[in-house]
């Protein structure tokens, strides 16, 4: 078991909320587990491994800003820890693992020969400089840690180690758009397409071997793919309009047409494709842009028409009432739609618990499907959850880690062209609370490992606080970027988000959640999460993203953030 102290400004915390809380193990894995907390203490029990071995904890966590910057509540985690009967600060063990993040990427993303004088450099060094402070002040109040009732830190080790969380924070956030300028301009430029020709040593006895020495000169792993990526958006089926085509068809590449089941069957047997064709045919035969579409097939509880769940436990019939349904959806738009999201989510459980070898054989077989039918199309599996936090669920029992999900598509031949990721944060949901930026890039780092190019389907945060969205989930707080959401901080976090992504020499698009605002409660929408307000007034992301879509397209330097 491990054990962590937590502070509030007037000694050990009384009350603490365990927001999104998770274990998590080897290689970022996150593991079932038992987290509690008791009087100033939380608790973490594994419940793999007989409870044995090295664990860490991931949960909500605020962070106090330097000068004003990377304040916010975000899901962070710890190192991996050995079990003790001495209770961790946890401010401190999360500071450690942000540091030990930090060191990380600078050797991954080739930044260690950056000059001293870079800022982001210097943030990183006074990061290192304040989680030493702060670790001496720990050694030294935890001395006595426990004995004769005295508290186990000092409040001047738990303000410490405050403050070089927050630096390691700042630091990171820094870092990652540093590499984002670097990766950009080398796109822009072709250089990294150039790197990528160079032949690994001859001496890689491993295919991981040759995998980190191509990273170690690209300064990223994955594929590096030689076009610029494009900028697209999502539109809602139930919102058409002059106004909101005009938007599109001025500042997006392509647009992407969500097809939930329930919308296109809500009955048996009977499709309303009526709303999907008007989208289609104005992106097609008016605006002349690509279309994308899906996922569809989605697993998600609110993804799912009522009449499908009579084969919840008939494994067989439900496959083929499955390829059914891509059959019908597929031949319809097989002449309109360039892009197909066949699968999403289906490694998370959803509606139905999918063993590991269901899930993989729907995805391989819809996936064979589409292509057999359109051979033309690109075909993306979508990724819902790239930072694994389903996986602790006890409703996730069945679910599949979005990196070994990937690996074993790439085991098992699946027909994707690329695996497609959702990034959205700031929704009250598991799995989608607010993440520092360079929590976000690490975690597509590691499904970019798979050597598939990454498209991201959706990506998005909110312009709106979450309290006022009746959808959010009971105890996933959605967290917050500086003090909280406003269309200035939907713009801010969202275009950081959006150009550290694009900047990825794996990516190949990235796609915006929503074109419009859709009413608070409407089933699948982060509130406020559009472009454009109800009414249809632009808010400041959509200039945002417009000028990061100019940056890509006349590989120009990245706008600032």
């Amino acid at each position: 078991m491990l054990k962590f102290a937590v502070f509030d400004n007037a000694g050990l915390a009384k009350v603490w909320s365990l927001s999104h809380a998770h274990v998590v193990g080897q290689e970022q894995l996150v593991l079932p587990g038992e987290i509690t907390f008791d009087n100033g203490y939380i608790l973490v029990e594994k419940k793999t491994d007989g409870g044995a071995g090295s664990a860490g904890l991931g949960l909500l966590y605020p962070v106090h800003g330097v000068n004003g910057s990377a304040s916010g509540t975000f899901v962070l985690r710890t190192c991996l820890l050995p079990q003790r009967t001495e209770p961790y600060l946890l401010s401190l063990e999360l500071a450690r693992q942000k540091i030990m993040t930090l060191l990380n990427k600078l050797e991954e993303w080739a930044l260690f020969d950056r000059s001293t004088e870079e800022p982001a450099i210097q943030l990183v060094e006074r990061a290192r400089d304040m989680f030493t402070v702060a670790l001496l002040a720990a050694r030294r109040s935890g001395s006595a840690a426990g004995r004769g009732g005295i508290p186990p830190y000092s409040m001047a080790a738990e303000q410490a180690a405050r403050a070089a969380l927050a630096h390691a924070v700042a630091a990171g956030e820094a870092l990652a758009m540093l590499q984002a300028r670097v990766q950009h301009d080398r796109r822009c430029t072709g250089e990294l397409a150039l790197l990528a020709k160079i032949s690994v040593p001859d001496n890689a006895l491993t295919d991981d071997e040759a995998r980190d020495a191509r990273g170690a000169i690209v300064g990223s792993p994955g594929v590096v793919l030689p076009e610029m990526p494009k900028l697209g958006v999502r539109v809602n089926p139930n919102a058409f309009g002059p106004a909101i085509c005009d938007v599109i068809a001025q500042s997006f590449d392509f647009v992407s047409v969500p097809m939930r089941w329930i919308d296109l069957e809500p009955t048996e047997g009977k499709y309303a494709f009526a709303k999907f064709d008007k989208w289609i045919e104005w992106a097609v035969t008016q605006a002349k842009i690509p279309v994308h579409a899906g996922a569809v097939i989605d697993l998600h509880p609110r993804a799912v028409p009522g009449w499908l769940s009579i084969w919840e436990h008939d494994y067989e019939t439900l496959r083929d009432v499955i390829f059914e349904h891509v059959k019908n959806v597929v031949t319809r738009y097989r002449r309109t739609v360039n892009t197909w999201t066949v699968t999403s989510g289906l490694n998370v459980g959803g509606t139905f618990k999918l063993t590991y070898e269901q899930a993989v054989d729907l995805t391989r077989s819809c996936t064979m499907i589409v292509k057999k039918l359109q051979p033309t199309a690109k075909v993306h599996v979508e990724i819902a959850q790239p930072f694994g936090e389903h996986a602790g669920l006890p409703r996730g029992s069945k679910s599949i880690p979005p990196v070994l999900y990937a690996e074993l598509m790439n085991q098992t031949q699946t027909y994707a062209d690329a695996f497609a990721v959702r990034v959205q944060m700031g929704q009250g949901e598991v799995g989608r609370g607010t993440r520092p930026i360079v929590s976000v890039s690490a975690a597509l780092d590691r499904i970019a490992g798979a050597d598939r190019p990454l498209a991201i389907s959706v990506v998005g945060c909110p312009s709106r606080p979450a309290s006022e969205d009746p959808q959010s989930e009971q105890g996933f707080d959605p967290g917050t970027w500086r003090s909280g959401w406003t269309p200035e901080a939907q713009a801010e976090y969202g275009l950081r988000v959006a150009a550290v992504l694009a900047a990825k020499p794996y990516v190949q698009s990235v796609c915006w959640q929503e074109v419009i605002d859709a009413p608070p409660g409407s089933p699948g929408t982060m509130i406020g999460g559009g472009l454009l307000t109800a009414q249809g007034q632009p808010k400041p992301i959509l200039r945002a993203l417009a000028e990061l879509r100019a940056a890509l397209r006349d590989r120009k330097p990245m706008p600032p953030a």
